[in-house]
């Protein structure tokens, strides 16, 4: 499932494919699953955090350039508020297959 924030500086769609949730795992050293357990309860490393961000913009539909550029920006030079919540709901689609129940709108990076 495709979920929608705003990041940067408007809304994109953030998803995770199987390919790309292998690729997550490589860059992670992690499994999924454990992703999604331990992420949302805090327990993950910056890098992680931004890897969530930058391949699920990729499976959104931008082009890997770009989601690399926004992840540094948005991501990884921001404060973990803004993007956290971003990746609970991309591994909560992963999860569940729907969206997240919070609201995004109030973390929005300007």
């Amino acid at each position: 499932m495709t979920h929608t924030a705003f990041f940067g500086e408007r809304e994109h769609a953030f998803t995770l494919t199987p390919d790309l949730i292998q690729e997550l795992e490589r860059k992670t050293g992690a499994g999924i699953g454990a992703l999604c357990m331990r992420v949302p309860e805090g327990h993950f490393r910056h890098a992680e955090l931004v890897e969530i961000i930058r391949l699920s913009l990729i499976g959104g539909g931008t082009i890997p350039q770009d989601a690399a550029a926004l992840a540094d920006t948005y991501a990884a030079k921001r404060p973990l508020n803004e993007s956290f919540p971003i990746a609970i709901a991309v591994l909560q689609a992963v999860w569940s297959g729907e969206r997240a129940t919070t609201s995004l709108d109030d973390t929005a990076n300007g």
